[in-house]
């Protein structure tokens, strides 16, 4: 790695992170903590970075205690595990001071949690993101030693997507005519376009979210894979798409894309899945009343933000819904590899989504104006109860409010929106 060029990216990187404007997120942050953010491209781990560098700042450090480089930046393309001593000299060169490490997009150097083992160890503060969730496995973790705490950062929520948009929704606000139909406006935008924090304030979207989609699709998952056959991997994301509200196997999709575009074998399925996984741009959900083979070949796949899901549909309201709400549970319970906090239960008799730590059944329905969708949500909801515990059912729409009553008690039925500001 060439000394000279490090130290221009070095310089050239304390200008860009003393200029940027951080805007408030709902993540509780320790500035004296390790952290390993990971996370969608550009769904914000940047700037989880640069919120704690900028509380640094306010706090009397200068730019010159902060050591920030991005592994993306073409410059340091041939940057290797060897070089990070480069790295630290350069910094000691330029400021002489032990700074503080914050390193973007770490994936793309192999053998990175050597030093950032080595670095807690010397008691470095040091923080890091990643957009492969192969940083938190096991076998890293392990390296890293419990130095670090891992966070895993989504695309905005609907409060934030809120708040970044300036949108007032407070009980007040949303008694005026005006302050309401402004937020039901920014309700659908959100609901359609989802919450990619840098394209908040877009009049078109579509071309932005596509962009980011192909990004992460031809750098995320098929060049860091070696992923040959790109059509396939390409048609499956698109089934994927299309079947995002049933519970889907690899045997099924397997036939599938046999069917349209030559022989594709289970394993290779599986293999294509579970690297869209690890690009954090599916997330999987297993079925609770499922026996252990079915909890891994028949689950029920989420995209990371109903942005992306929206441009492979039409006329995908439903899908849309359920999709939204499956991330927020996964934001607000967690989403590990072995994902035992959000299921789905399906043994005859479906339920979307079950909570085990909060004992909670939910159903997704756009709407409940037809009596044969009502009654089926409800049917499926009094079910459950004789299979797991149930403190609360809830059924998710897209704007409608009641409270439903059987022979086990009340069933809130609830707006997404007002869910979503809970």
């Amino acid at each position: 790695m060439d000394k000279q060029v490090l130290k221009q990216v070095l310089l050239d990187n304390a200008q860009l992170v003393a200029k940027i404007e951080v805007l408030p997120r709902d993540y509780d942050l320790d500035e004296s903590v390790n952290y390993v953010f990971t996370g969608v491209r550009r769904a914000g781990k940047s700037y989880m970075m640069y919120a704690i560098i900028k509380q640094l700042l306010q706090n009397g450090l200068s730019i010159e205690d902060i050591l920030y480089l991005n592994f993306e930046d073409e410059r340091i393309e041939n940057f290797t595990v060897a070089d990070f001593n480069l790295l630290l000299e350069c910094h000691q060169e330029i400021y002489g001071r032990k700074p503080r490490i914050f390193l973007d997009e770490m994936q793309n150097i192999d053998g990175w949690e050597k030093f950032a083992r080595r670095m807690a160890d010397s008691k470095a503060h040091i923080c890091l993101t990643g957009s492969n969730a192969k940083m938190l496995s096991k076998e890293v973790m392990s390296t890293l030693g419990g130095r670090f705490i891992p966070k895993d950062i989504y695309p905005y929520s609907f409060k934030e997507y809120l708040n970044a948009m300036q949108v007032p929704y407070s009980e007040k606000a949303l008694l005026s005519t005006a302050g309401r139909a402004l937020f039901f406006r920014q309700y659908r935008e959100y609901f359609f376009w989802g919450g990619m924090p840098e394209s908040v304030g877009m009049k078109i979207k579509r071309d932005y979210l596509s962009s980011t989609y192909q990004k992460i699709y031809l750098n995320d998952i098929v060049s860091r894979n070696k992923i040959s056959n790109i059509g396939a991997l390409r048609l499956l994301i698109k089934k994927m798409a299309e079947s995002v509200k049933q519970p889907v196997s690899y045997n099924r999709l397997s036939n599938i894309l046999s069917t349209i575009g030559g022989k594709i074998s289970v394993p290779t399925v599986q293999s294509y899945i579970t690297h869209t996984e690890d690009a954090w741009f599916v997330l999987r959900l297993r079925n609770i009343a499922g026996a252990l083979t079915e909890k891994e070949s028949i689950c029920k796949y989420y995209f990371i933000d109903n942005g992306f899901l929206n441009l492979f549909l039409l006329d995908g309201e439903s899908s849309l819904l359920e999709n939204m709400v499956a991330i927020e549970l996964f934001r607000r319970f967690g989403h590990d590899p072995e994902n035992d906090t959000v299921y789905f239960y399906n043994a005859g008799e479906e339920v979307d989504f079950y909570i085990p730590e909060a004992e909670w059944a939910i159903q997704v329905a756009y709407n409940l104006s037809e009596e044969t969708t009502r009654h089926c949500e409800v049917a499926a909801l009094t079910k459950i109860v004789n299979a797991l515990p149930c403190k609360r059912r809830t059924i998710i729409t897209f704007d409608s409010k009641d409270t439903v009553t059987d022979a086990h008690g009340e069933i809130e039925v609830i707006p997404c929106w007002e869910w979503l500001l809970h």
